[in-house]
């Protein structure tokens, strides 16, 4: 019998459907653009005039199941089934995602409001409740030839990719001596690109080595199995998952949204206040004026619905010969051949990864700051079609100045533990990782980033006094 037969029976092909993003860099008051992504208040009275994104992209992988060492992968013959750590439990979890942001764009309408137009691609994935002491004990010891249980209770996949173009609007709401705060909200429209799904109820299977009697002395295995299954897909997915490309899907459409505010404690603000020839009070806005910031931000809400894919509900209770089993091609075939179909429908809306989060940046002295950001999934486990960020906080060190910032984000993510990175922006080029120190460092590490784009800086600079203009250079 084949080794992966625990991977069709609990639909586990979801996952080859082919956080967290930028982990480090949007603590940075130059990140521009990208700074809506985290809070689209941010882009409101920003070190910039303009910031064009040319190309970005940000990928991210978790889990508290396997842990390895980079060096060993890079300097030797690594083996991943044998070599690697392994860390099973009744309900380990995994998460990933890709961030790819397009041509974007954020400008000044006025002194108090900005704008951003942005657009992104995104794909995320998670496996949540999977019983990873039954997944460690087929891939190690499995024998075709010996009997074996699988008690996997409930679990719950997902892998969506999707489109995104959005609008932000942010304002200045407060500006009080020392108190300043402001807001920003983004609203997304969403493109599907395709959307896998499956959850399972209750799954039990055994599997008899020498269960079916074939006649004439022969035998085969069987499969005996209980519980539910329900899976769903969208309608540029086929049974295998063979020749998937990620593509604009017929009716799969959505709208997301995200809100923020940022207050800011300036308790020297009269040091930063200046008067033009008029005597009005002006305060520069090439310069970062806080002691102490926080943010508080709302995103991804909303939902992609596609009206062109399907759900089935089976119910997999019964017995069935291992020949018949591997007789079928896929797992529909799987499933509606050998086992009873319970229901049939639309597929459900495929669900963002809404998130919480929380943002505190301490001005330590002139250009070094440190940053604690937190990041809470709102997203059930336990929901089908449901995608999901890990919750994680991270503290950042950072220098920063117009055109270099450097930073080393410490992250503990839900699951995989602590992690440490490094990044850098140099005017139009960003580069870092939250994970690529403990990767080289540590030889139990389960999570891993990167990120890198260029983009077209234009900073605010200092306000020139001129004969025939009282203040330049405010917008």
């Amino acid at each position: 019998m084949k080794k992966t037969i625990l991977i069709p029976l609990l639909v586990l092909a979801g996952l080859s459907a082919k956080a967290q993003s930028y982990i480090g860099y949007l603590s940075d008051n130059y990140s521009g653009v990208h700074g809506l992504i985290s809070n689209p208040a941010n882009i409101a009275d920003s070190r910039f005039k303009t910031d064009v994104n040319l190309a970005g992209v940000s990928t991210f992988f978790s889990n508290d199941y396997y842990g390895l060492k980079l060096g060993d992968v890079v300097t030797s013959d690594f083996d991943f089934d044998s070599d690697g750590k392994k860390y099973p439990k009744e309900s380990n979890n995994f998460f990933g995602n890709a961030d790819v942001m397009g041509p974007s764009f954020m400008f000044n309408i006025n002194k108090t409001s900005s704008i951003a137009i942005f657009t992104r691609g995104r794909v995320s994935y998670n496996v949540n409740k999977i019983n990873g002491t039954t997944f460690e004990s087929l891939s190690n010891e499995f024998d075709e030839n010996e009997d074996f249980i699988v008690d996997e209770d409930d679990l719950y996949l997902t892998a969506n990719a999707w489109a995104e173009v959005g609008i932000t609007f942010a304002n200045v709401l407060m500006n009080k001596d020392q108190h300043f705060l402001k807001g920003g909200i983004s609203l997304k429209y969403l493109q599907g690109m395709g959307n896998a799904y499956a959850s399972g109820k209750n799954i039990n299977i055994a599997y008899d080595a020498d269960g079916t009697d074939l006649g004439g002395g022969e035998t085969t295995g069987s499969i005996t199995s209980q519980g539910s299954v329900n899976y769903g897909h969208s309608d540029n997915i086929n049974d295998d998952f063979d020749d998937f490309e990620f593509e604009i899907v017929d009716g799969a459409t959505g709208f997301g949204a995200d809100l923020g505010i940022v207050y800011e404690w300036r308790p020297n603000y009269a040091s930063y206040t200046s008067q033009d020839r008029q005597g009005n009070p002006f305060v520069p806005k090439h310069l970062n004026k806080y002691k102490l910031k926080l943010g508080l931000s709302l995103t991804d809400l909303g939902a992609i619905k596609y009206k062109n894919g399907t759900e089935n509900a089976y119910d997999i209770t019964g017995t069935v010969n291992e020949e018949d089993f591997e007789d079928q091609d896929g797992i529909e075939d799987i499933l509606s051949t050998l086992y009873t179909q319970t229901g049939s429908g639309a597929a459900a809306k495929s669900a963002l990864p809404t998130a919480l989060h929380l943002n505190i940046d301490y001005n330590l002295h002139k250009k070094f700051y440190l940053n604690l950001n937190t990041d809470f999934s709102l997203s059930s486990n336990s929901k089908a079609n449901t995608n999901r960020v890990p919750t994680m906080a991270s503290i950042t060190p950072r220098f920063e100045s117009k055109w270099f910032s450097f930073y080393m984000p410490v992250s503990l993510i839900q699951g995989s533990g602590a992690q440490w990175g490094a990044g850098f922006r140099a005017g139009p080029l960003y580069v870092g990782s939250g994970s690529v120190l403990s990767l080289l460092m540590s030889d139990n590490s389960k999570a891993a980033d990167i990120y890198a784009g260029i983009k077209i800086p234009v900073y605010q600079g200092k306000p020139k006094n001129k004969e025939s203009d009282d203040v330049m250079g405010e917008m």
